[in-house]
């Protein structure tokens, strides 16, 4: 992922190298050549300060999007509010009932939305528009992964090298994708833009990659491994969760025989442990929303909202629909769990997550086998939490394993 700090370093090296030939031009300049070099020159370095500044002032105040919406629901309206996201006019809606407005008027008030950085980075093949390629995709996408499916799916790579091979390409693609689009050196943008060119030099064929990369890719790896990320987080701070968690899982272990794999019905089991890592997505979850775009101007809520205008929601600690939001309670999701439209990790609707079943699968069988071999702890206590675009632990959250 590329930060703040790489941008600010990349337009230092700008500056200075500005600075170093407009060294070399003014010994061949006349005064007032050198005067006026002088003053572009410094210029340059004020802009790099308030550039510096402005950057500071990003860093630390991205790392947490529940108070961003708290502050303008506090300030606007609890229902919704007007700010801008990725670059784009947006009308936030807030709580059950705007979940609900998204998702139960798809194509009739809204529609499926990607950022510009996507539509840049991605053209979609044969001139249609990501819209219609994701639906394309989600058509296709259900057969391989409804639960029937995931049963007989067997898939993963084990080989260190051939997994770190595509780690850090992956990393720049998930950075890039769901970024401002500003094609300006050191920015995550550009960066990505610059993998879209084949070693030949030619572009790579947007047929091949435009509707697959965009949802599976990025589906697929960086929201499930975020959770598990955080799952590691919580029970190493939670030894009452954690307990309860090897508790569960032994007893699943104790009714297979020695090598005998998991199976579907294992799966099933393991309710305390998916109760587990509902409450971990409802603290920290893998993205911030869900994007729709207006196709038609509406009011909602007293506002209108015009055509074009991009939606977003997602709140999981409001103290209405979660008492004690900040308190980690597996609990809550016992029984009937959260009312409905109020926890919305996976979207909902006619556009819920195709990937929910297997993001599920893949979470648990995670848990099962790490919790029964080791404990852990973490070697940052106070480690810090930063959002950019998905949450992760500012320095990476290494832990010390304990084999069992």
């Amino acid at each position: 992922m590329v930060s703040f700090d790489l941008l600010y370093s990349n337009l230092i090296f700008y500056f200075l190298f500005s600075a170093i030939a407009s060294i070399q031009m003014i010994m061949q300049q006349s005064d007032m050549e050198l005067l006026l070099l002088s003053f572009l020159l410094l210029m340059a370095l004020s802009l790099s300060f308030w550039i510096r500044f402005f950057v500071h002032k990003l860093e630390k105040s991205s790392g947490n999007p529940e108070r961003f919406i708290q502050d303008r629901m506090a300030k606007y309206s609890t229902q919704i509010f007007k700010t801008c996201l990725l670059g784009e006019p947006t009308a936030v809606v807030c709580g059950a009932a705007g979940n609900k407005l998204l998702f139960s008027n798809e194509n009739k008030l809204v529609t499926s939305w990607w950022p510009r950085s996507v539509e840049k980075i991605f053209p979609s093949s044969l001139q249609t528009s990501t819209k219609e390629e994701s639906m394309k995709t989600r058509k296709l996408l259900p057969a391989f992964l409804k639960p029937e499916a995931l049963q007989k799916l067997f898939l993963s790579i084990d080989d260190p090298k051939h997994i770190a091979k595509f780690a850090n390409p992956f990393h720049i693609l998930a950075a890039g994708v769901m970024s401002i689009p500003i094609n300006f050196p050191g920015t995550p943008f550009t960066v990505l833009s610059r993998l879209r060119i084949h070693e030949n030099g030619q572009f790579l064929n947007e047929m091949d990659i435009a509707d697959k990369i965009l949802g599976l890719l990025i589906g697929g790896h960086d929201t499930a491994s975020a959770v598990i990320t955080f799952i590691i987080k919580y029970l190493a701070e939670l030894p009452q969760v954690y307990n309860e968690v090897l508790k569960e899982q032994m007893e699943v272990a104790a009714g297979k025989k020695s090598g005998e794999m998991l199976d579907w019905e294992d799966i099933q089991k393991m309710k305390y442990s998916w109760n587990v890592a509902n409450e971990v997505m409802r603290l920290a979850p893998p993205l911030q929303g869900s994007f729709r775009e207006a196709i038609t101007d509406f009011t909602y809520a007293g506002f209108s909202i015009p055509k074009g205008c991009t939606g977003a929601q997602m709140q999981h600690t409001r103290p209405d629909y979660f008492p004690d939001p900040e308190k980690f309670d597996p609990s809550r999701f016992e029984g009937n769990g959260p009312i409905p439209y109020t926890y919305v990790p996976f979207g909902g609707g006619p556009r819920m997550c195709p990937g929910k079943e297997y993001a599920r699968l893949e979470i648990l069988v995670f848990i099962h086998n790490v919790v029964r071999r080791f404990s852990w702890y973490k070697l940052h206590p106070n480690e810090d939490v930063i959002v950019d675009p998905m949450p992760m632990p500012a320095k990476g959250l290494p832990i010390r394993l304990r084999h069992h």
